[in-house]
């Protein structure tokens, strides 16, 4: 199972640092992509962690490197600008590291369906692609 980790810093000065946290945070939930929130400024373990993980390229030339930080389990997937990198690429999936999944967003919302019907496959599963039109 792929685990998405997004290590954050809940006790931020920074607004900026903030927002990017937060966009992070809101893609993954809008699509559905399941992940798990690491607060590096309530676990010290957690944070010498991250900064040992993150590739010696990526990291800043003085200082620490700030969240967001993402990783698909122990790899390193990058920050937030790598990130936003790969929404404005439409690859974010690939970035992350995990399939993508059909959805249609309507009003700001994802709309998910999923048909299971028999088969000769067993347990075959069909995402289907709901259009929806809204007046």
């Amino acid at each position: 199972m792929v685990i998405i980790k997004v290590y954050v810093a809940s006790s931020s000065g920074s607004v900026a640092v903030k927002k990017q946290q937060q966009a992070v945070v809101g893609f993954l939930e809008a699509n559905r992509i399941e992940f798990q929130e690491v607060d590096i400024a309530m676990l010290e373990e957690q944070r010498l962690w991250m900064y040992r993980h993150i590739p010696r390229d990526k990291r800043p030339e003085k200082g620490n490197p700030l969240p967001p930080q993402i990783f698909n389990d122990d790899r390193y997937c990058g920050d937030y600008e790598d990130f936003f990198q790969s929404k404005e690429n439409n690859t974010v999936f690939s970035f992350l590291g995990v399939t993508s999944q059909a959805s249609v967003k309507v009003k700001d919302s994802t709309y998910w369906c999923y048909e299971h019907y028999s088969s000769p496959l067993p347990h075959h599963i069909s995402l289907i692609a709901v259009s929806l039109i809204v007046n």
